[in-house]
């Protein structure tokens, strides 16, 4: 066993609106020079730090638009959004939840601030991730797994504990089922709090400090709303809170494939890509109002 090294701690860059209601800061792909083979198989990381939305009688969000060749994951910490997809998925993500959407073959998604709290108005705070597919898988049927904070294995660790979404912790296994080894755990701590982690040293493998500060391999230091990024040349690190901290862990098995992408959809090749927007066009995403 030996030490996974950092390779770069990057700050937030500036913020930008996803539609009219998420507004977020891009990780991966990012103007730091992260692209999607480097942190293979996550291929787009969307961070919506906590930001007060006001009151409002209409519900902010995203319209009707497709997705292919990649799973979307949707990390709630604060606020509630609610979304359907053309597949017969839907329903509202609430704080601590997971929705975990595999658009594979083609999907239509809409998604918006939950009708309660865009009335009410509040702090809202989430992560969107992409998890790349294989090729073989690119066209499987579309799936969805609705994960609720109940249903997330928990492991208690020094003044803390860690939710596993998906992978595995010590002897706890995900909520999630992946095509792929894929590792996304919660880490919250209190301060003083630590938890060790072991991944392989292929693996990409990062951390994302929603909220507080940590210190990481007892050496650098990671505010709120940083992003670290380890080299792959060891397995093990550890992360101790300065004070009250959450922390994301992604680790995953890169996928060794070529990766044609525009815009919503991911697939292998030029060609492919075409194809999607084809079959986008000529309505076999299904239909979604």
């Amino acid at each position: 066993m030996s030490t996974k090294s950092i390779q770069a701690i990057y700050p937030p860059g500036p913020p930008h609106f996803v539609g009219d209601g998420f507004r977020v800061h891009n990780f991966i792909p990012s103007r730091h020079g992260l692209d999607m083979e480097r942190m293979s198989p996550f291929i787009m990381m969307d961070y919506g730090a906590k930001f007060y939305f006001p009151p409002s009688d209409t519900p902010r969000g995203v319209g009707v638009h497709p997705h292919r060749g990649f799973e979307t994951v949707t990390i709630a910490y604060k606020g509630r959004v609610a979304h359907h997809d053309s597949a017969g998925g839907g329903g509202i993500i609430g704080e601590g939840d997971v929705q975990w959407m595999t658009a594979a073959s083609g999907v239509l998604h809409k998604e918006y601030h939950e009708e309660e709290f865009s009335k009410s108005g509040g702090d809202f705070q989430m992560v969107q991730l992409w998890v790349n597919l294989p090729a073989k898988d690119k066209m499987l049927a579309p799936k969805y797994q609705a994960i609720s904070n109940k249903q997330i294995p928990r492991v208690p660790v020094h003044l803390g504990e860690v939710e596993v979404i998906a992978g595995s912790y010590q002897t706890a296994r995900g909520a999630a089922s992946t095509f792929t080894p894929v590792n996304l755990l919660n880490a919250k701590l209190s301060s003083g709090g630590k938890a060790s982690f072991d991944f392989p040293a292929n693996y990409n493998t990062a951390l994302l400090v929603i909220e507080g500060k940590i210190q990481v391999n007892g050496v650098e230091v990671a505010p709120e709303n940083h992003f670290v990024l380890f080299d792959t040349d060891g397995t093990q690190f550890e992360i101790e809170a300065s004070e009250e901290s959450v922390v994301l862990i992604l680790s995953g098995e890169p996928i060794n494939e070529p990766i044609a992408s525009h815009g919503p959809f991911v697939m292998n090749s030029r060609q492919e890509i075409m194809q999607a927007f084809e079959d986008f066009e000529n309505g076999k995403f299904g239909n979604l109002e």
